[in-house]
């Protein structure tokens, strides 16, 4: 049974969300404030997080960005809960890691819906295959060639990875800092906007092929699925 770690310094909020999520057939862990979601986080080992942003102590924003720098939690999915309509905070907190986010008040079900929907993508995000397919775009990673309608594109060795990466995590939001940290291995001395020269590039070279490659404004790039 998938265990997901809920963290909202509302009782009422608490409750409404585990007991959602235990009628879809979750195991349920909770946390009123970060530095509890922090440790229980690394003691339980969630599948999940639902993750409040205005949080007593440790907001959500720094309990993202925790996550995501210590190994032993950043491959856990998050989802923001914010009562934040403005664009800034959701895009901050994708910024910082979050895989998605929904807005107070919410619907249970919906929330429920997103939770599965990420369960379901995050299951095969680090499955490593031989061979991606998108459409005409199709990427052979041990012979390092990618085609679009039969054609070789030829890519550097940079630009391959990236189109791996992205295609291994169909679907998610990569922002440029994660693909700066998994792509280059993060280098300090790298702008962000290395990842936007290199995308371009990969674009203009893939052709009609690149309407597989998505911008999101402010946050990064994803694969998609047209």
């Amino acid at each position: 049974m998938a265990r997901i770690l809920v963290v909202d310094d509302e009782p009422d909020a608490v409750e409404l969300v585990e007991f959602n999520l235990k009628s879809a057939g979750y195991e349920v862990v909770t946390a009123s404030d970060g530095s509890e979601a922090l440790k229980k986080a690394k003691a339980c080992s969630p599948d999940l997080i639902v993750l409040d942003l205005m949080l007593p102590e440790v907001d959500g924003l720094e309990v993202c960005k925790i996550l995501r720098r210590d190994p032993a939690t950043s491959g856990i999915p998050i989802i923001m809960l914010t009562a934040k309509a403005a664009e800034i905070d959701r895009v901050l907190g994708l910024e910082l890691g979050a895989d998605d986010y929904i807005t107070k008040p919410f619907s249970p079900r919906e929330l429920v819906l997103r939770v599965k929907n990420l369960m379901k993508r995050d299951q095969g995000k680090d499955e490593k295959k031989d061979r991606y397919q998108l459409g005409e775009l199709v990427i052979d990673v041990p012979r390092h060639l990618v085609t679009v309608q039969g054609k070789r594109v030829d890519l550097t060795a940079t630009e391959f990875k990236l189109l791996t990466v992205l295609a291994q995590r169909r679907g998610r939001v990569q922002s440029r800092e994660q693909l700066l940290q998994d792509v280059w291995q993060y280098d300090n001395l790298i702008d962000t906007r290395t990842v936007d020269t290199h995308m371009r590039r990969l674009r203009e070279k893939l052709g009609r092929a690149a309407r597989y490659l998505d911008t999101v404004r402010g946050v990064g790039y994803r694969c998609v699925e047209n």
